[in-house]
């Protein structure tokens, strides 16, 4: 039996991914830590969160995780750089989602709510790609709606935006977790609709382990 982390800014991620866990193997075990001052804290370019997010890291490794999810997009990159410290793989959760969307098609719409994700995406993706087309598509008048837990809302808005950019687009990747909901709402386009949660736990449980 697998015990997977998770690394939250957002409470209503734990519900999410737990399900998603217990889906793809019912077997498995789950622990998380949600820290939400993180992501707010994240939006200052010259804030360190190594320290805490190591922090975070360390204590899910204690409490039995073989692998570590982290699944805040604006933080990922800097969680994946502290794996060593954690002892376990480190996983930032849209990884999986930025090699299937560059493989998907070269005009890639980048939906991002929060400012603070934008860079972090687009960077993943051209890593993943150096040739796509990056389109990206900013809904950061929409993250009000998450914060104040109108989750419905926020899934329409988020499809909304999703079908504009899906008529100039090969595929549209919805840059945070938060957004997945509303690739349920998307049904009938043109065009493959990507999120990151289903594939990070797919990913993470197929991740080798340490010792």
């Amino acid at each position: 039996m697998v015990t997977i982390g998770f690394l939250h800014t957002a409470e209503a991620h734990v519900p999410a991914f737990r399900e998603l866990l217990a889906q793809a193997d019912p077997a498995a075990r789950d622990v998380h830590v949600v820290d939400a001052a993180l992501l707010r804290e994240a939006r200052d370019p010259s804030a360190d969160l190594s320290g805490r997010i190591g922090h975070h890291l360390a204590g899910l490794t204690r409490a039995g995780a073989e692998v570590i999810v982290c699944t805040c997009s604006t933080i990922g990159a800097g969680a994946e750089l502290l794996a060593d410290r954690a002892g376990v793989p480190v996983l930032r959760a849209d990884r999986p989602m930025a090699e299937a969307a560059v493989a998907a098609g070269r005009r890639i719409a980048v939906l991002y709510a929060v400012a603070s994700t934008r860079e972090p995406t687009l960077a993943l993706l051209r890593e993943a790609g150096p040739a796509a087309d990056l389109r990206p598509v900013s809904c950061v008048d929409t993250w009000v709606l998450f914060e104040r837990g109108d989750l419905e809302a926020y899934a329409r808005a988020i499809a909304s935006r999703a079908r504009e950019a899906a008529a100039a687009s090969d595929v549209v990747v919805l840059a945070q977790a938060s957004m997945a909901p509303a690739a349920a709402l998307l049904t009938g386009l043109t065009v493959p609709v990507l999120t990151s949660p289903r594939t990070a736990v797919e990913r993470a449980l197929h991740a080798p382990r340490r010792g």
